[in-house]
């Protein structure tokens, strides 16, 4: 199908090859300036044009978003403060695109009397959408938004704009990342005296707009903070403020928690409160100024070699918030006095804990806190050599995950809803497995070689026999999309991560659940096991690592020191170094040990998605969104080599046990092998 580009066509679809639109007879448009293929309407600006979804040819047919402005009323007052808006947004997003939650620019042009802006395409739902489908967010999952949302706010109130209509609806969650995106910046205003001082036009959306917005046209960053307030409050309540703003008009505001369907926590409702305030002087001025409460955490003083986990204090040490919320989540919350009474207990358990991880994890003759004996190796030799042998095609869909058996003769991978089992000599496919009802997101292979392991977004993992392709088990048990999969070395038990935010460990041979791992407040997407078998180590989208006793569940440690989502977990044969990578285009490298880090590990332009490390532990390997795979020196912590071959994300890694052969798979719906050249 190809999309009539007329604004005011009721029926713009029409079959490939059609000269004329079959509703309203406009000559269509095959390729606006000879690149972009117009492919939908996503929505309508009321007279003003339309956004559609399109095509870019020259990038392999990729997906972006054309917004077109085509006003009826030429020469009006409407026409030319339009034309500025849109001539606005486009400088706007060419200033701010290079920001990685921020649609990047990737054309502006006029064409047959209409301008048109073309914009990266985010691929998922908008907030609202997804509360939709949800219907509720936990107080962890909203403190997650903000974390995940107050960076990117003070990245464009640094450069003088603001955005002037945060609401649900501009805010999308990528599906590929999970992060979440600012779109729309047609509202937004450049921070000048101009604007300050002069009366302007009132822009954005009533109910999630503030009244120095709405009345007088003036926008400061505290302006988006109370859109950002608004937000917050329709994803906690499920309520819309511009239906309370069309009946009590800013009234609701100053009694918004008659509306909440629970008790939320103390800082919470500080927070809210305060970035709702109906006076612009009793609001937050700055997102620092968010930032700051948001994370006020007490702190306990810990010693130096443990300075990167995190402990939980005795609950004396809390936050000041005022008294009457503190006395009515008291009374709203009935199990809260009990908590303060076990609190003295608890820490002095954790304490314990910790203790007893940094005896049960020294090695002999070995000093855990000393960064030298973790990173001393000899210099890698051959582990650098690989070059590209053989890529396999037929993908319809990106290759989210790879595996090899043990015996290096077999590599498992995801297509879509099935698992392709393939020859790796010949590259010749076996078998395909059919079962999940959903996407398959991760796969892995028993160390004997026997089972194959599948978590999917059906919420299940399911365990094959890799030798018959037989369905041996299905796990049932989370409540949301599995990403992660990690096999104890003596191939007894499976634990896995999922969007539910939970681990679940199982005992592989019966399907029975042994612990589930509680702890993180978003999403689990990579787990991995030490080669003791006793450790667990996880990484999540709350920006955390956390070390678990695989045998009790319990929480050792957590790893604080990513700024982002953290996508990927490893640990290194020899089980003294963990390495993660993050959205943050970072490598950080711990001593397992003591939770120390030893290093950081710089030279993606974009986000590590995978990371493993060579047999002898001495080089690590590192996949990434920006299309790579390089090689590290473990000791040196320098670049060896920079693996150039896919055309997108190279989303997952897998290295045979010889250490000579690499598998990567890609969103560019490949199969790289990689082998070493003598």
């Amino acid at each position: 199908m190809i999309c009539c580009i007329n604004p005011d066509c009721p029926n713009p679809l029409n079959l490939e090859g059609k000269k004329f639109c079959q509703t309203c007879s406009t000559r269509i448009v095959p390729l606006l300036r000879n690149r972009f293929r117009v492919i939908r309407v996503l929505s309508d600006e009321g007279g003003f044009g339309r956004t559609y979804l399109s095509e870019d040819i020259d990038k392999l047919n990729e997906r972006c978003v054309i917004k077109q402005l085509a006003p009826k009323f030429q020469g009006s007052w409407a026409q030319k403060k339009a034309m500025e808006l849109f001539q606005a947004e486009a400088k706007r997003l060419q200033e701010l695109g290079e920001h990685p939650q921020i649609p990047t620019l990737l054309a502006y042009f006029e064409q047959d009397g209409c301008l048109y802006l073309v914009q990266q395409f985010i691929d998922g739902h908008n907030l609202l959408k997804e509360l939709q489908l949800r219907k509720s967010y936990s107080y962890q999952e909203i403190k997650q938004i903000l974390i995940d949302l107050l960076p990117t706010l003070k990245f464009i109130h640094d450069r003088g704009v603001i955005h002037r209509d945060i609401k649900p609806e501009n805010i999308i969650r990528c599906q590929t990342d999970g992060r979440l995106n600012l779109i729309d910046f047609g509202s937004s205003k450049q921070l000048t005296a101009k604007v300050q001082n002069k009366i302007g036009t009132s822009i954005g959306s009533h109910g999630y707009s503030p009244i120095e917005q709405i009345r007088d046209g003036k926008a400061y960053p505290s302006s988006d903070l109370f859109g950002l307030g608004a937000t917050v409050f329709h994803l906690l309540t499920g309520i819309s403020p511009f239906a309370l703003w069309m009946e009590y008009g800013y009234g609701w505001v100053t009694d918004w928690r008659q509306y909440l369907k629970s008790p939320i926590s103390n800082e919470l409702d500080w927070i809210l409160d305060k970035l709702l305030k109906k006076e612009i002087q009793q609001r937050y001025q700055s997102v620092d100024e968010v930032i700051g409460d948001l994370t006020q955490k007490p702190v306990v003083q810990v010693p130096a070699a443990n300075r990167y986990s995190t402990v939980k204090p005795p609950p004396t040490q809390t936050p000041s918030f005022p008294k009457h919320i503190v006395l009515r989540n008291l009374f709203l919350t009935g199990g809260v006095i009990l908590l303060l009474g076990l609190g003295d207990v608890w820490y002095k358990q954790s304490r314990r804990l910790e203790s007893s991880l940094s005896s049960s994890l020294n090695q002999p003759k070995i000093n855990p806190d000393s960064r030298e004996a973790i990173l001393r190796h000899p210099s890698p030799i051959s582990f650098g050599n690989f070059s590209n042998s053989e890529t396999l095609n037929g993908f319809h869909n990106s290759v989210l995950s790879v595996a090899i058996s043990p015996d290096g003769n077999t590599i498992a991978s995801n297509s879509d809803r099935a698992i392709k089992v393939w020859n790796l000599a010949t590259g010749e496919e076996i078998y395909t497995l059919i079962g999940h009802s959903n996407r398959v997101n991760v796969l892995a292979i028993s160390p004997d070689g026997q089972k194959l392991v599948s978590g999917s977004e059906d919420k299940t993992v399911k365990v094959w026999n890799l030798n018959t392709g037989r369905k041996i088990r299905t796990l049932v048990g989370h409540s949301d999309s599995v990403h992660a999969l990690a096999i104890t070395p003596d191939g007894k038990t499976l634990v896995d991560g999922s969007d539910d935010n939970t681990i679940k460990v199982w005992n592989l041979d019966t399907g029975r659940k042994i612990h589930t791992l509680t702890g993180h407040s978003f999403w689990v997407r990579s787990v991995a096991i030490s080669p003791d078998g006793k450790i667990i180590a996880s990484g999540s989208f709350d920006n955390t690592i956390k070390l678990w006793y695989l045998a009790t569940g319990e929480e050792i440690r957590t790893l604080i020191g990513h700024s982002q989502t953290v996508t990927s977990v490893a640990i290194s044969p020899d089980g003294k170094m963990l390495a993660s990578g993050s959205r943050d285009q970072t490598i950080k490298l711990w001593n397992l040990t003591n939770g120390q880090q030893l290093r950081t590990l710089s030279g993606h332009s974009k986000t590590v998605t995978s990371l493993v490390f060579s047999a002898d532990g001495k080089t690590l390997a590192s996949g990434s969104r920006d299309q790579t795979i390089k090689l590290w020196n473990l000791d040196t912590g320098k670049q060896i080599r920079t693996l150039v071959g896919h055309s997108q994300t190279v989303t997952s890694l897998a290295l045979g046990l010889d250490g000579k052969t690499l598998v990567s798979g890609s969103e560019d719906n490949t199969i790289k092998i990689w082998r070493v050249s003598n």
